[in-house]
């Protein structure tokens, strides 16, 4: 009896997948539309769609097309990421819309209504507003935080010196700062708030 030849798929070769974006991958696009947008060669309505899909890529792939007929950047840098990781400093000021400033200064300012929770919330949804606007919540966001652990921690130590005095700095930084922030951020200007660490950092 004949064996009967059976047909077996073939094996095609495993696909590298594809690494996902940074938070930096995306702020280095979004600084491109941006330049693009100022010389004209997007309108309100490109730059708006395009900056959209920036801030929702996901893979490097998706960021390709948003910047391949935009001329180079100054420098002959790429438009686009490339395989090798980009760092953004956090001291390089980032171009901001008008709303964009005003949304980054109701993440400080909101700290005199709701500490903590305004500028979280911000930061949460600031994937989906700006690099501008994630970089200012996220400043706010760490300035409450510092402010939270260095008051408790001067209260458990209050019989000395050092603990006291930081006690002081929180609390006029808590009253002052943030209104000097939003003016900041109204500006817009990099804010950095004087601080001993930060919990939360770029990628």
């Amino acid at each position: 009896m004949a064996v009967q030849d059976r047909q077996y798929p073939m094996r095609r070769p495993q696909e590298q997948p594809q690494l996902r974006l940074t938070h930096a991958d995306r702020d280095t696009v979004a600084e491109t539309l941006r330049e693009a947008y100022s010389l004209g060669q997007l309108d309100e309505e490109e730059f708006d769609q395009r900056l959209d899909l920036a801030m929702r890529a996901k893979v490097r792939a998706d960021l390709e097309p948003l910047t391949r007929d935009l001329a180079p950047a100054p420098g002959g840098a790429p438009n686009a990421p490339t395989g090798a990781k980009e760092t953004v400093d956090p001291r390089t000021p980032l171009p901001s819309t008008p709303v964009e400033r005003v949304v980054a200064a109701c993440a400080h300012a909101g700290n005199y209504f709701f500490p903590i929770v305004a500028p979280l919330l911000i930061f949460l949804a600031s994937d989906r507003l700006s690099p501008y606007v994630r970089r200012q919540a996220m400043e706010s966001l760490n300035f409450q935080l510092f402010c939270l652990i260095a008051g408790i921690g001067s209260l458990l130590v209050f019989w000395l010196v050092i603990p006291l005095l930081v006690t002081v700095y929180v609390l006029l930084g808590v009253m002052i700062l943030p209104a000097v922030a939003s003016l900041a951020a109204l500006m817009g200007k990099n804010w950095r708030y004087p601080m001993f660490f930060r919990l939360l950092k770029d990628d």
